[in-house]
């Protein structure tokens, strides 16, 4: 569910756009925090990045590997 906040913002020359740090704050984004750019249809969302597994992108039983992140059945599968 899309839910409208009432802010506006432009982008500027360069496409930017500044996120509101009250929005910011609401969220718990943090300064320099990778952000995942998606889309739905015509619909831009912004969340915080979490890598799954490099092999099949699951979030579950995550175990770092030489600084990448494999989950338990890719570990045992391969």
């Amino acid at each position: 569910m899309v839910k409208s906040i009432g802010i506006v913002r432009k982008m500027d020359d360069l496409n930017r756009v500044v996120i509101p740090i009250e929005l910011k704050r609401t969220l718990g984004f943090v300064e320099r925090q990778p952000l995942e750019i998606c889309t739905d249809g015509e619909t831009v969302i912004l969340r915080k990045y979490q890598p799954g597994c490099i092999i099949c992108g699951s979030m579950d039983g995550l175990t770092a590997c030489k600084s990448k992140q494999i989950c338990s059945d890719c570990r045992t599968s391969n």
